[in-house]
């Protein structure tokens, strides 16, 4: 007797809310030549220990999670991921400032400027 498996789709490692989306393609719209995507990693930085940074990448690591938007590739480094599971990743603009935003449900506490998160 043999049994059928069924795989189902993995929910991605964070959201992206339209805003996010339209920004990503932008800066595809005008990344260096051999950029394969947008990355976002949480290097050891920061009062708080973690922080996020969104990089230009030339190459997809074999670990990385790959999220396809609109405007291009979108990736999450392998070794972040857990820090990031079920986060929601804005672009907001204002008067003042502009950038990505996170709404992270793991960090257990932020520094006092905002820059570094600790999990």
């Amino acid at each position: 007797m043999t049994t059928a498996t069924t795989s189902r789709q993995r929910p991605a490692a964070l959201h992206l809310t339209p805003a996010a989306e339209a920004r990503i393609a932008a800066l595809m719209a005008k990344a260096p030549e051999g950029t394969v995507g947008v990355k976002l990693s949480t290097p050891r930085r920061g009062c708080s220990g973690l922080a996020y940074s969104v990089d230009y990448v030339a190459e997809a690591k074999p670990f990385d999670e790959r999220i396809e938007t609109p405007g291009g590739t979108f990736f999450v480094d392998g070794g972040s991921v857990l820090y990031l599971i079920g986060s929601t990743m804005d672009w907001v603009e204002d008067d003042f400032t502009a950038g990505f935003v996170f709404t992270n449900p793991n960090a257990k506490g932020t520094c006092g400027c905002g820059e570094s998160f600790m999990v």
